[in-house]
């Protein structure tokens, strides 16, 4: 659990199941879970969007889906190579992404909510480096330093 009263962290359900990523939010003392996944759909048992938020309500957890924040399918094979021409292009991708109004306008209700409460962003990919998660947090991260 976090020392400080509010605060944003990221998780993957990648090799998790539902009631393993339930556990890990109530232990983190998460208030809100914001999904980034562009769908929120999963071919994993209890990650699609109706079953997910259905589980966190009942866990004293809110459910927040902001697919303006997702990473569009093509865009998404360059995010698993790191240090590559095209993982560095996938990531440049996103970036612009993130700079429309409406991503603009989601970064900052993240930020909003991550100062007064513990917020977890969620996507799929376990390692954070892999998924544009990272690049949401950094914004968001940004946006708490303004």
């Amino acid at each position: 659990m976090w020392d400080e009263s509010a605060g944003i962290i990221g998780i993957g359900y990648e090799g998790a199941s539902v009631e393993d990523l339930t556990s890990q939010l109530i232990g983190w003392g998460v208030t809100v879970l914001v999904d980034v996944r562009l769908n929120a759909i999963s071919r994993k048992p209890g990650f699609s969007k109706k079953r997910l938020s259905e589980l966190m309500v009942a866990n004293n957890i809110s459910y927040l889906h902001l697919p303006q924040l997702g990473n569009p399918r093509d865009n998404r094979a360059g995010y698993a190579e790191t240090s590559t021409p095209e993982g560095e292009q996938a990531r440049a991708r996103f970036s612009q992404l993130l700079g429309t109004p409406d991503a603009v306008a989601a970064v900052n209700m993240l930020a909003s909510l991550a100062r007064t409460t513990h917020v977890a962003v969620l996507c799929f990919e376990k390692s954070e480096l892999a998924c544009h998660r990272h690049e949401v947090l950094a914004e968001v991260r940004r946006a708490l330093d303004d």
